[in-house]
């Protein structure tokens, strides 16, 4: 843990007057730069956000930015909780300072957050590109969420060491509930249809991933003696998040917590800290059914997740966006590691060590994305595995407070190492277009003008389209390993669409998506099973029986996915069966079940044992 880039990333200003906005005390306020560019020599640059004019030393959008100052600020609050630190005290102070400031007090808005400062402190509520809401204090938002999480922190600290801003604090946080309250709790028990599925009306900007960092918020709140008020909001919030888990053992996302209330095809890794939202609210409330979908998502999505590559952007459906940054790392590693204290599931400690080595070399990239010398993290992996170089303050802030997470923990933060120092080797989840088929009897390949359809992504933008009597052969990879075939299809709400027959002997109706509802899209991109590929089979062939039948692309999921870090392994099955399975090394072999209870604890001499739907993990 070093905080010296962040510390670099921080300034001051001395805002003009502006009606509805204050703050606590006098003197300049703390606040946080967006991003840091890398100079050629090495050096860093802070820059704002969007084109930056120098006749007016002003950006498109801002400087500073309520998002970052309130994550920063929770970095120091966890700082100052680890080591009893007077700088992180401090910088916690000065950051909520300004982010207070950010909040409107008065008129139609209050209690809502602007989003940018420029450099000379003046407020930019109307950025360029647009932020929506445009203004951005005109409703519930990220940034609205963002505030409630480091309000909720700085008052379970402030109130101990400096009761009089602690008492300011509550007042900011009760204001950001009445926002809260009559923007979005209003809704509370009314359900939103997005093709076919029912999903809570009553998430922040309609996301799961926003709503678990104001129930982060919220749940300090509650522990540090909050009202009826808050623990009844932060009931309802955790509610909503709880209830947006999806799917199954086999079953597409494989029990993820889905970041969006108006996509059903749709994950991304930033920002998902839901497992771990309901992991501390499952605890504060003494509620254990929120545990069960966070169990889903850490014990059986996330263990796929890295199987596959890792914490990638955008599975939308397909793993379009491979992007990888430390918001989603953190998101990863927080969650495991809440959920196995919450849950009593040591295990997931021994997963949140192979997400912990991406950060020292465990990526697509093979190199470090923290640096302990400075305190930087870069900004992220391409899918190619080109590092960013950059470091802004968002990937600065969650590679801090992943770095917190394993100063917490020596044993985790040495396997993490450990883990790091070996080489990588994957046998997950591939992804094979739909184009690159032999395509017959009038099946043709389509590229849309958009490859986004407003609620997921044509993979490779473009899918192929299949007229009745239609058919696709495509020439697999090899695999030594019977793979899970799930073909990305198009499911509209249609009884008339046409069926697609496989070779696996799966059939998928393309007409049994549900009613559109508020999704932006009729129809929703879904993998669906069509069946298992034997061992070593190299070709597949679909057939149409009808219209409107379009393919997206192949998922085919090996019913014993592995990532392998020199004799350490991470095993994930999908089968039905228990299966023996060999492995590199011989070592340790912890065996668990599906919800992350451990089985069975052996050596593993040459093989280990996987159960039906649970993960293995082999330590050397």
């Amino acid at each position: 843990m070093n905080l010296a880039h962040l510390d670099f990333l921080g300034d001051f200003v001395s805002p003009p007057a502006v009606a509805g906005h204050s703050s606590y005390g006098s003197g300049p306020l703390r606040v946080l730069w967006t991003y840091a560019d890398r100079r050629a020599d090495g050096s860093y640059a802070r820059i704002g956000g969007g084109p930056y004019d120098p006749a007016s030393d002003t950006y498109g959008q801002g400087a500073f930015n309520a998002d970052d100052i309130a994550r920063a600020a929770v970095v120091y609050l966890r700082h100052y909780r680890a080591r009893r630190d007077a700088h992180s005290r401090s910088a916690a102070y000065g950051l909520l300072r300004g982010l207070a400031y950010l909040q409107t007090t008065s008129g139609p808005n209050a209690g809502n957050v602007v989003l940018w400062m420029q450099p000379d402190g003046q407020l930019n509520p109307s950025a360029e590109p647009v932020e929506l809401p445009d203004p951005s204090d005109s409703g519930p938002s990220y940034w609205l969420a963002r505030t409630v999480w480091a309000l909720g922190e700085g008052y379970e600290v402030f109130r101990t060491v400096d009761p009089a801003f602690a008492r300011f604090l509550r007042t900011r946080l009760e204001l950001a509930l009445d926002a809260l309250d009559r923007q979005v709790l209003v809704r509370y028990g009314s359900w939103n249809v997005v093709d076919g599925r029912r999903v809570p009306a009553w998430l922040i900007v309609a996301g799961a991933d926003a709503t678990s960092e104001a129930v982060l918020g919220l749940t300090a709140y509650v522990r540090a003696g909050a009202d009826r008020r808050a623990r009844r909001a932060l009931a309802r919030f955790a509610e909503a998040v709880a209830a947006i888990s999806a799917g199954g053992i086999r079953e597409w996302p494989f029990r993820a917590l889905l970041p969006w209330g108006e996509s059903i095809s749709n994950w991304h890794a930033w920002g998902a800290q839901m497992p771990s939202a309901l992991a501390v609210a499952s605890t504060v409330l003494g509620d254990r059914r929120l545990l069960v979908p966070a169990l889903g998502d850490t014990a059986g999505f996330t263990p796929l997740l890295l199987t596959a590559g890792g914490p990638d952007n955008g599975w939308l459906p397909a793993p379009v966006d491979r992007t990888q940054i430390a918001y989603g790392v953190d998101a990863r590693l927080q969650g495991l590691l809440s959920v196995a204290a919450a849950g009593d599931r040591p295990g997931l400690r021994q997963v949140a060590a192979f997400v912990a080595a991406w950060y020292f070399g465990a990526n697509r990239a093979g190199e470090p994305m923290y640096d302990a010398a400075t305190g930087r993290t870069y900004d992220g992996i391409s899918g190619e595995g080109v590092v960013n170089r950059n470091s802004g303050a968002e990937s600065t802030i969650h590679g801090l407070l992943s770095m917190l997470a394993l100063d917490a923990d020596a044993g985790l933060a040495r396997r993490a190492r450990t883990l790091a120092a070996s080489q990588r080797v994957l046998a997950g989840l591939q992804v094979v277009e739909a184009e690159s088929a032999r395509l017959s009897s009038g099946a043709s390949v389509v590229t849309p003008p958009s490859a986004w359809t407003g609620e997921s992504q044509w993979s490779n933008g473009s899918y192929v389209d299949l007229p009745a009597g239609g058919a696709a052969e495509w020439t697999l990879p090899a695999s030594a390993e019977r793979r899970l075939v799930l073909p990305v299809v198009d499911l509209v709400p249609d009884r008339t669409a046409g069926r697609s027959t496989w070779s696996t002997g799966g059939v998928i109706d393309h007409g049994s998506g549900g009613p559109q509802g508020v999704s932006a899209a009729p129809g929703a991109l879904l993998p669906v099973a069509a069946g298992v590929l034997p061992a070593a089979a190299t070709t597949l062939t679909a057939r149409s029986t009808g219209p409107d039948v379009r393919v997206d692309a192949l998922l085919l999921l090996p019913l014993i996915s592995r990532l392998q870090l020199g004799g350490n392994e991470l095993l994930v099955s999908v089968d039905r069966d228990t299966r023996s399975v060999p492995v590199a090394r011989r070592g340790t072999a912890y065996s668990y079940t599906a919800s992350g209870v451990l089985h069975s604890r052996r050596r593993a001499a040459g093989r280990a044992q996987v159960l039906p739907g649970g993960f293995t993990v082999v330590l050397t």
